[in-house]
């Protein structure tokens, strides 16, 4: 092989295609020169062809979507401490260690930034999404297996997941301790107060 012909692209497996697209976009989203996250740029970067990327994301945002929950689950996995308010805490403790990493805070701002705008693009994101949700619905099914009253799901996620996303958004520090602490008693009072039946 001489020097002037092309590498020959090794094929890869679809976990391996998945892996190299979300780091590529990782890479993309830190580059101080600001680069444009743009299909064929991550194609690029993770050395895969753009169809490939289209296929199985349909677009950008729905890309960007399974990056920030792919990276949400890995970072916050379910813990079972065998309580709602311990399962509550340590999903909020490990949303918080997230954020305050530059890949955390640059994943969920950039979501926010590639709002889509075809109803189509909408349905693969809200897709995405359904992941975290479920993972949600998966601690208060626990919970209501062992004889406690969960919140409904909106009320967690207007009391505990909103406040960590808008503080990563607008790139305001969580306090230095305490806060999961704070939005879980917020959302089901004091620890000496019983949550009525």
């Amino acid at each position: 092989m001489t020097s002037k012909q092309p590498a020959q692209r090794l094929r890869k497996s679809p976990g391996q295609v998945r892996s190299a697209v979300h780091q590529a976009v990782i890479d993309l989203l830190s580059d101080p020169g600001g680069a444009d996250l743009t299909i064929p740029a991550v194609a690029q970067r993770a050395g895969v062809n753009h169809t490939s990327i289209y296929r199985r994301w349909g677009g950008r945002e729905a890309l960007l979507a399974d990056v920030v929950v792919t990276r949400l689950e890995r970072d916050s996995p379910l813990a079972d401490t065998g309580t709602l308010r311990g399962d509550l805490r340590a999903w909020a403790e490990a949303g918080v260690a997230s954020i305050r990493t530059p890949e955390g805070r640059l994943l969920i701002r950039a979501v926010a930034l590639s709002m889509p705008g075809s109803a189509t693009a909408q349905g693969k994101r809200a897709q995405q999404f359904e992941r975290r949700m479920a993972a949600i619905e998966r601690i208060r099914d626990r919970a209501t297996a062992r004889g406690e009253v969960p919140p409904p799901l909106d009320q967690i996620l207007d009391q505990l997941v909103a406040p960590l996303y808008l503080r990563a958004l607008f790139g305001i520090e969580p306090p230095a301790s305490g806060y999961p602490d704070l939005l879980v008693d917020r959302l089901l009072g004091s620890p000496d107060t019983p949550r009525p039946a």
